[in-house]
């Protein structure tokens, strides 16, 4: 390790008081981005992230594409033979929800018990900070080249962005990529994320008669569309809970798995109730499909009549193994359900949004200087870890750059309780990732002999 990277590593002790109060500033932002808005608020996070950029060192600029909020680009130019870097993150939140839920509220940043709480303080404007302290730490003048994608519609699917890319693959053009919208698989615990799975919804409807009718006269005979919805999605999954749809892919993952205790603690799952599924508990939440109903549309139980239901839909999130194309998966289940015609229905498929997932490739350089800046900023060994969620914009930045490596980091961890009440990032997690991210930028340079 050089004297410069060891310089930078312990800069960044000094930056935490300043990193904080501009995550503060940040978060005190309800930048909440909504389909087809651009509101005030979402450009107040944009303006301010762009001079967070400008101010450690970047020539930032703006890319506006349709049908999503202004996308903060810029460059510090490499120093000869030296590689380049793209930092992505994202500016926008999810909304609060319920405040009443919130012990705190969600846009005023409150610090308890070494966490600070307010909505996207992980979810993952601490991870822009993140980026920001690791140029800080170098005095805006980082051993290697540095390029930007700061997006603001992430949240809700990242608008014309995700077909950018491929079309422009130069703007981003790097040999490497950190993907600063992770973090730790639990607090202290080094997690570099190789795979995400992709995604795809589909909504299932039966539409079975004019109105409802009186289930003592007609219940028996009447077709019933509740029951031919339930008996549709029953068919999704075999007796142990496993996806049984053909067509998705599923392998049992090679690594590391979280632990079943871990896992029940984080799922906040109730005692005495079992998981579902088979096999390893990687190959179901990383490396295999899952299926999960996320709405439904029925009669209400307080105020239910005794009717035979005349109209009954559901909508299914449907994740895909990392590899495998979302539009197929989507398809497989699409075909599975139209198949199905429960008691002789016939039930109405139809497709909703789709994003790909991502394996990275783990034998580079710049997972070699990841392994050593996250294992000595955190003093432990680093996990390589998969991860259940999606994040359509790393699918379409590998696609574009396909030699460059990914490594999917953050400031986050499993208890952050992201899109939740009561969100909170460590400040301990901030300041262990920004110090391994900025070791991590001279360690990389080093590889390439700079």
């Amino acid at each position: 390790m050089t004297d410069a990277t060891t310089d930078a590593r312990a800069a960044v002790d000094g930056l935490l008081p300043a990193l904080r109060r501009d995550l503060e500033d940040l978060v005190r932002i309800p930048s909440v981005s909504v389909p087809g808005e651009v509101g005030p608020a979402l450009l107040e996070a944009f303006e301010k992230t762009s001079a967070l950029f400008a101010d450690a060192g970047v020539a930032v600029g703006r890319l506006d594409l349709p049908d999503t909020a202004p996308v903060i680009v810029g460059e510090i130019p490499a120093p000869p033979g030296a590689p380049t870097v793209l930092l992505y993150s994202h500016y926008d939140v999810v909304p609060a929800g319920d405040e009443a839920l919130w012990d705190s509220p969600p846009f005023e940043p409150t610090e308890r018990d070494g966490a600070l709480y307010g909505r996207g303080a992980a979810d993952t404007k601490s991870n822009i900070m993140m980026h920001v302290g690791a140029l800080r730490a170098w005095g805006g003048r980082p051993p290697v080249g540095i390029r930007l994608c700061i997006e603001g519609y992430e949240e809700i699917g990242s608008g014309a962005l995700l077909g950018f890319p491929a079309d422009d693959p130069e703007l981003f053009r790097a040999d490497a990529l950190v993907i600063g919208d992770m973090g730790s698989i639990a607090p202290g615990t080094p997690t570099l994320t190789t795979a995400l799975r992709g995604m795809a919804n589909v909504t299932v409807e039966a539409r079975t008669l004019e109105s409802g009718k009186h289930s003592g006269q007609y219940g028996g005979a009447a077709p019933d569309a509740l029951l031919a919805v339930i008996a549709a999605l029953a068919s999704l999954h075999d007796d142990h809970g496993d996806v049984a749809v053909a067509g998705l892919k599923r392998t049992e993952w090679d690594g590391p798995a979280q632990a079943e205790e871990q896992f029940r603690e984080l799922g906040t799952v109730l005692d005495g109730v079992p998981l579902i599924g088979s096999g390893g508990l990687g190959s179901r939440v990383w490396s295999g499909p899952a299926i999960t109903v996320v709405g439904i549309d029925v009669p209400s139980v307080d105020g239910a009549v005794n009717a035979v239901s005349p109209h009954a839909r559901a909508v299914l999130n449907v994740r895909v193994h990392p590899e495998q194309d979302a539009g197929e998966a989507q398809g497989a289940v699409i075909g599975h359900l139209r198949s199905a015609r429960p008691y002789g229905i016939e039930l109405s498929v139809s497709p909703g949004p789709t994003g790909n997932g991502f394996a990275a490739k783990t034998d580079g350089p710049a997972y070699t200087a990841a392994r050593s800046a996250w294992g000595k900023a955190y003093e432990k060994d680093v996990l390589m870890a998969g991860s259940g969620g999606s994040i359509p914009i790393v699918s379409a930045l590998a696609n574009a750059l396909p030699e460059a490596e990914a490594l999917l980091v953050g400031t986050t961890d499993g208890y952050a309780n992201i899109h939740g009440p009561n969100e909170r990032v460590l400040l301990d997690e901030l300041e262990r990732a920004t110090r391994a991210e900025a070791e991590w930028l001279g360690l990389y340079a080093e590889a390439f002999g700079k």
